[in-house]
């Protein structure tokens, strides 16, 4: 008498997809959906949103939209976590307006969206800069009963900070407060940086002083941009302070920052100091990029120094940059 072979049950198929997640293995989970139909037995929701999740580690974003849409086809139930896995693999993929669309879809098939589901969905908006959208989105998860954590208003700061709305970002920040949310450094550099884009320079020292205030160290990126408010406010020996700042606090100086503080001394008109801080970037082994040139030349031409222009010009040239 022959001893039939045990098969592998559904069950079975579904913790090895859920494995290939582990491993990055999104191929493999493919290739076990295909031999589920092989031995007839017939994927269920748990298997795809399996495989959607693995695809969706790996980046994989179409495998990902194939495997939803073999789903309708199959008239397989599809739930929440279908949608946001589906959506996490296009935002991993910069694929934001499928993303968006994937999320919009939750509410219209009367789903209840949750918190992973509206936070997916915000920083999709803020990807792609839909600050309006964004901000709809977290007035809608408010109304909800839904409370945004810090991640979720980091979010929706910076979709405002891309589209240069810093008083919508100051706006959000203030609610932050309100609501007793932490901050980190994340949310600052978001509005800081928002503030620097509508030239409130005032607005980002204050909130580089609160930051401060609350036991978080800058980074880079944050003297990066209270520096470029600095410049764009006519206050150049704000935006140099801040740079000997950086160099007490040891924190890495980068193009940007020299660039912000070259920036700065051109719209004061302080072309030897332009050149100084040039000189000081090279000596610190960076490569001034098309940014940094400019600035230095247009300090130059505000200063009358068309010799100086020209050599920085010459510069550009033997350095291989991009001049206008």
């Amino acid at each position: 008498m022959q001893i039939a072979k045990p098969r592998p049950s559904i069950f079975a198929y579904n913790a090895a997809i859920s494995a290939c997640r582990r491993g990055e293995k999104w191929r493999q989970a493919l290739v076990l959906m295909v031999k589920m139909q092989h031995v007839v037995l017939r994927a269920d929701t748990v298997s795809f949103n399996a495989a959607i999740s693995v695809c969706a580690q790996c980046k994989a974003w179409e495998q990902a939209l194939g495997l939803f849409i073999a789903m309708q086809e199959a008239n397989v139930e599809l739930d929440i976590i279908t949608y946001n896995t589906t959506a996490s693999a296009c935002i991993a993929c910069k694929q934001w307006q499928h993303a968006i669309s994937f999320l919009a879809a939750v509410i219209e098939q009367d789903l209840t969206p949750g918190v992973i589901t509206y936070s997916a969905a915000i920083s999709a908006c803020e990807k792609s800069q839909r600050w309006q959208q964004a901000l709809s989105l977290l007035s809608t998860m408010q109304t909800c009963q839904l409370l945004p954590d810090t991640i979720i208003c980091s979010a929706a700061i910076s979709a405002c900070e891309k589209s240069q709305e810093w008083r919508h970002a100051l706006g959000l920040f203030s609610g932050m407060r309100d609501a007793e949310l932490a901050h980190d450094v994340i949310t600052y550099n978001a509005v800081i940086s928002a503030c620097e884009k509508g030239g409130q320079w005032q607005h980002s020292l204050a909130l580089l002083d609160m930051l401060q205030a609350a036991s978080l160290a800058p980074r880079t990126v944050t003297y990066n941009a209270v520096i470029s408010a600095c410049g764009k406010g006519g206050q150049w020996q704000r935006a140099v302070e801040f740079l000997w700042k950086m160099k007490a606090a040891e924190l890495s100086t980068n193009v940007i920052t020299y660039s912000a503080v070259i920036s700065a001394c051109e719209k004061s008109r302080q072309w030897q100091h332009a050149l100084c801080f040039l000189s000081l970037a090279l000596q610190n082994s960076l490569v001034p990029n098309c940014i940094t040139y400019n600035a230095a030349i247009s300090a130059c031409e505000k200063g009358g120094q068309w010799q100086e222009a020209l050599e920085l010009l010459a510069w550009m040239d033997r350095a291989q940059s991009c001049p206008d």
